[in-house]
């Protein structure tokens, strides 16, 4: 039996059908394809770097250099396991992830809710497009307005001085240091999350709260009992990725504020891969580094999206 024949008792479209059917879609999706294709997935290959003493002059281009530098096996790996610089940057990436996870992944749910719970449409618009805007700012800008207000020379030290006490700065604080940083994540980001929340919340049918309504369910049992779980799967999602993301807590802005308080607080795996491949040049211990990170994070999606799956939600694939 042919697999058009096969198809067609099936009840679905032959594959050379379907190809016809979908030519333009599948056109319009190479571009994208061939980018995937160009900046993820052929980088890959160079993860043959970090079983080497890799020299990028070398060879006439960093591409070349690969075959040429020397081979040595797991040796920057064992370099990497004996050095506490680097299980220090581990014990800050997930300091900073569970802080994070904690304070921030909550946020966006909360504004998104008290934003879906606002009745006049012109004001829930202009609250959201207030809490998205700094979505769109650089860590540069996000770090030099917290300078501003926190800093030694900022509003709140000049205010106290001004009232005859000692002024602060919050900004090269070590000890609250992680908290700053959250907070900075925390008012850049969280109106990016308000939005993924808000168009799950806006494919809540209007009769179930109608209906609730009717019921004699208050505001807040509609809440509990239709937002929420309208919400789950979403905020599932976004959790298994968030996870999955643990082990990269803001490369920029880390680094911008590096000096200010020291390696000791502000070092994680991102700055530690940086500070080893580019300014010290050893770039096969940065690769086995960055490797490291890369196995760690595929577990973590894995476990997470396992968990999602005994929770009774989709997570990132199926079952």
């Amino acid at each position: 039996m042919t697999e058009e024949s096969a198809g067609q008792r099936e009840g679905k479209p032959a594959f050379r059908l379907r190809l016809r059917r979908d030519r333009t879609l599948i056109l319009m999706t190479l571009p994208a394809i061939a980018l995937l294709l160009v900046f993820t997935y052929l980088p890959v290959l160079g993860n043959v770097v970090a079983f080497q003493d890799y020299d990028p002059y070398l060879g006439d281009n960093g591409f070349a250099a690969m075959f040429l530098s020397p081979w040595t096996g797991l040796e920057n790996f064992r370099r990497i396991f004996a050095d506490p610089g680097f299980w220090h940057a581990v014990q800050n990436t997930f300091v900073l992830f569970l802080l994070q996870l904690v304070l921030y992944f909550p946020i966006p749910v909360a504004l998104a809710l008290l934003i879906n719970s606002v009745v006049r449409p012109r004001v829930r618009a202009v609250a959201q497009a207030v809490m998205y805007l700094p979505h769109f700012f650089s860590w540069v800008l996000v770090v030099t307005v917290f300078q501003q207000i926190l800093g030694g020379a900022g509003i709140i030290a000049q205010t106290l001085r001004r009232h005859g006490h000692q002024g602060i700065d919050l900004m090269t604080d070590p000890g609250i240091f992680k908290f700053l940083v959250t907070a900075e994540g925390v008012w850049k980001d969280a109106g990016w999350g308000i939005i993924v929340f808000l168009a799950a919340l806006s494919s809540v049918p209007p009769d179930l709260y109608e209906a609730a309504a009717m019921d004699g369910a208050g505001r807040r049992r509609r809440m509990w009992h239709i937002t929420l779980p309208a919400l789950r799967p979403v905020i599932a999602l976004l959790l298994v990725l968030r996870v999955g993301d643990a082990l990269t807590v803001g490369f920029e802005q880390l680094l911008l504020q590096r000096d200010a308080v020291g390696p000791g607080a502000s070092e994680v795996l991102d700055t530690y891969v940086w500070w080893n491949g580019i300014r010290n040049q050893d770039f096969g211990y940065a690769a086995a580094a960055g490797l490291i990170k890369g196995v760690i994070g595929l577990g973590l999606v894995l476990t997470a999206n396992k968990v999602a799956h005994l929770m009774g939600e989709q997570g990132v694939y199926e079952k």
